[in-house]
């Protein structure tokens, strides 16, 4: 193995956040779409959780968390301060947030049928309430959650708050979230994105030399 091979599922919100921080590292490295029903025994043997992300290095060591594999990609060469910024008390708040409650929350929002639909728009409001108000107070303020430039809080966040909106994008949309809708709007129209939810037949060399946000 010469690059490191990432595990992935294109609409999972954590493989897709962990292939934004690489791509944006410009780090060539190998995808292997799986099949969720038919997990490959490689995937497997080097993670028996069977759950993706899974980064396998050139060296046999697996990272098996999302936001170790961009501390892996980002904090290696971080003159933009994109992980160091995300380390920040306010944006470990935000996604401590995210990772906990407000995941917790929109997986009753989107699924239902497997908890409590009775209450389904509860926990829809919740998540409006909790993450989506501490966003929208800090982007009211500056244009990403890394400042006047976007951090790895950026990436750790966005694809939930994607995922929440194509619940209901009305709803979304209607909303008092002016800051965080543009935000959103912004990172679903970035280049770095694009370039992320590129279907892969199984295997991908990403060679990402300008990234859409400059590192100087």
């Amino acid at each position: 193995m010469t690059r490191p091979l990432l595990y992935t599922y294109r609409r999972c919100p954590y493989a897709m956040r962990a292939r934004m921080a690489l791509i944006h590292a410009g780090i060539a490295f190998d995808a292997h779409e799986i099949t969720l029903r038919d997990k490959p025994a490689a995937l497997l043997a080097a993670s028996p959780k069977g759950t993706v992300p899974v980064l396998v290095l050139p060296d046999g060591t697996v990272l098996e968390e999302s936001l170790h594999i961009m501390r892996w990609a980002l904090a290696g060469c971080d003159a933009a301060g994109w992980w160091s910024r995300a380390q920040m008390p306010g944006n470990q708040a935000l996604t401590a947030l995210n990772d906990g409650p407000f995941k917790q929350q929109l997986d009753r929002y989107k699924y239902p049928e497997k908890f409590d639909p009775n209450e389904r728009n509860l926990h829809r409001d919740q998540a409006a309430s909790g993450l989506l108000q501490a966003l929208e107070q800090c982007l009211m303020t500056q244009p990403y959650l890394g400042g006047t430039t976007p951090c790895a809080t950026d990436l750790v966040i966005f694809p939930f708050v994607r995922q929440f909106r194509a619940v209901d994008a009305d709803w979304f949309d209607a909303q008092a979230l002016r800051a965080t809708q543009q935000w959103l709007q912004g990172w679903l129209q970035s280049e770095l994105f694009a370039v992320c939810m590129r279907k892969l037949p199984n295997s991908l060399c990403v060679e990402f030399e300008n990234p859409i946000f400059s590192n100087t």
